[in-house]
């Protein structure tokens, strides 16, 4: 099949790289724009497009694939099939008209669970043990089209985000290998895939910086979670009392003390020894291991403590 990839984040490399290995011919890639810099330095480049540059592909980067004056690029191409994977854009019903055989779409869930741009942190945020990755034959709607394959994965009990991302992007080329061959078989008359059923789907919005606020209310396990699901960004963070002031302390790595009878108070040091801080929270207590301050590497508790003052009955405040 003639093929035009659309890809930008690192989700979509492995795919990219399997589609280029195979018998498909790869037309080109299109890619998002670099954001503009605030300085002088030339804009980061896309792992895809580095990928696709190695490989001598031409490389398109509308700011709008849907404006009507970029689909005559597209259609110059004559393509079969459009697969998308971390594009970054939702595609009108125009632009997916644009190849005979529609496209489709990389998404890394279980479908219809978590659609929308931030799959793999709410599956590890709210302590799910298993997602994967769905190839859907796409339509207008946002990851709403057919299921055409599913490549299951287990999560960790200790997997953060960045882990479990690059784990599902390898699965991702697998699962593309299964669609298009079952797009190979298919009749282009009967349906393609398996009908979502929309009562069951979940939605995982895109993350923003104050997602990352621990509210010190919830259970231990739930912010043991968070921490886990907002790695790199936002990262989890409280704030830390110093005099009159207060001083941001992103969590790089927690733990869970369950079964303590003690009685405490949500966000407020219970017990200190010489590596680690223990933190009432709604249930259960937080221990705290590896912690960073503004301005500083991330460093272990037994750092923190050497430099602060941190005593039993200090509280973590949220702002």
């Amino acid at each position: 099949m003639r093929v035009i990839m659309m890809g930008t984040g690192p989700f979509a490399v492995p795919a990219f790289q399997w589609l280029l290995g195979s018998t498909h011919d790869v037309l080109a890639l299109v890619t998002r724009p670099a954001p503009p810099t605030r300085r002088r330095s030339q804009p980061p480049v896309s792992p895809v497009r580095e990928v696709a540059v190695q490989q001598g592909l031409p490389v398109l980067m509308p700011p709008d694939v849907n404006a009507t004056e970029f689909h005559a690029n597209l259609q110059a191409l004559s393509p079969d099939l459009l697969v998308v994977c971390d594009y970054g854009q939702i595609l009108s019903r125009e632009s997916l008209g644009i190849a005979p055989l529609g496209g489709i779409n990389l998404h890394g869930s279980l479908l219809p669970q978590y659609r929308g741009a931030a799959p793999v942190n709410y599956a590890i945020w709210n302590g799910d043990r298993e997602t994967g990755v769905t190839a859907i034959h796409m339509t207008p709607r946002l990851d709403a089209g057919p299921v055409v394959a599913v490549c299951p994965v287990t999560i960790g009990d200790a997997e953060d985000a960045v882990s479990l991302e690059a784990r599902l992007a390898d699965r991702g080329a697998a699962c593309l290998e299964d669609a298009l061959r079952q797009l190979e078989h298919w009749d282009g008359i009967g349906p393609l895939g398996v009908q979502q059923d929309n009562a069951l789907a979940s939605r995982a919005p895109r993350l923003k910086k104050t997602d990352g606020l621990v509210d010190w209310q919830q259970p231990a396990e739930r912010i043991y979670n968070q921490v886990r699901a907002l790695k790199p960004w936002p990262g989890s963070f409280t704030f830390l009392p110093q005099g009159e002031q207060t001083s941001r302390l992103i969590l790089h790595q927690v733990a869970v003390e369950q079964g303590s009878d003690m009685p405490v108070d949500p966000g407020v040091v219970v017990h200190v020894d010489r590596h680690q801080l223990w933190v009432g929270t709604g249930r259960d207590l937080l221990s705290l291991q590896r912690v960073q301050l503004p301005g500083k590497r991330a460093m272990e508790v037994s750092e923190l403590l050497q430099g602060h003052t941190i005593t039993t009955g200090v509280r973590f405040v949220n702002d």
